[in-house]
């Protein structure tokens, strides 16, 4: 397992060069960048500009492991649902050009109040992934589904979204949500999903009331090798917060 930074809080604020530096000086192995904000790293860039983030990050002794997306198909309109479908292959190629691995993105919501019901919605959802992996597949770019939104963040209904995705490009990001832990254990809705976890976000490890070194051994018992991305608050002293972060993620990932 390797610990990188997701910038939706901390780092929001931060070009690349300071992403860089501040991982670095931290040891943090990567980061997934938060599309919208101050980095800049969108579907505009010219080449060249895509070229220059993906030279700078190779470059460094850090990974961009993804582009960080607010895209999802959940809505009523089919032309909104369109529109979020074009934006993710938009933005597999920016991931591919720039040299990241995947992108993030999400379900936000049912449709319950406009009488849509459940199952109805996670197909679309899942149906739209589908295209999006497909599509993906041949930039040889990721699609990861965050565990995200009110109703569609129970892992059942991801489960179910998977399902309907029915697609070996789409994988999911675990969110580590206090919906997540039923009886104090999150391994019940761990194993509905950990045929297509790839990669862990987590919050403040030091104050939520969340199972972080069962969530975390379960990771380890799959012998995973990929990233988990620390989403937390922005702080006046980032580096002392990411170096306490990195220290206590490390003795809850390895207690051996």
């Amino acid at each position: 397992m390797k610990l990188g930074l997701v910038t939706y809080n901390m780092a929001k604020d931060w070009d690349i060069p300071t992403i860089i530096d501040n991982c670095e000086q931290t040891g943090f192995e990567g980061v997934e960048l938060r599309t919208t904000h101050a980095h800049g790293v969108e579907d505009t860039l010219s080449p060249d500009e895509r070229k220059k983030v993906k030279e700078t990050f190779e470059s460094s002794g850090v990974k961009l492991v993804g582009l960080g997306s607010a895209f999802e198909y959940h809505s009523t309109d089919p032309e909104e649902v369109k529109r979020n479908i074009e934006g993710t292959k938009s933005y597999t190629v920016l991931a591919r050009d720039v040299g990241a691995e995947e992108v993030k993105v999400r379900p936000n919501g049912l449709q319950i109040d406009a009488g849509i019901p459940v199952e109805k919605t996670l197909e679309q959802i899942g149906l739209a992934l589908r295209e999006c992996g497909e599509y993906a597949k041949d930039y040889g770019i990721e699609i990861r589904l965050e565990v995200h939104g009110k109703g569609t963040n129970d892992p059942k209904h991801i489960h179910k979204i998977m399902k309907a995705a029915d697609n070996d490009n789409v994988f999911v990001c675990w969110n580590s949500n206090n919906n997540d832990v039923i009886d104090g254990s999150v391994k019940e809705n761990f194993d509905l999903l950990k045929p297509w976890i790839r990669q862990a976000h987590m919050r403040d490890l030091f104050l939520e009331e969340y199972p972080w070194g069962e969530m975390l051994g379960l990771l380890r018992e799959m012998d995973f090798k990929g990233f988990c991305l620390a989403e937390i608050p922005d702080s006046p002293d980032p580096l002392r917060v990411m170096n306490y972060y990195r220290a206590l993620w490390k003795a809850l990932s390895f207690p051996d």
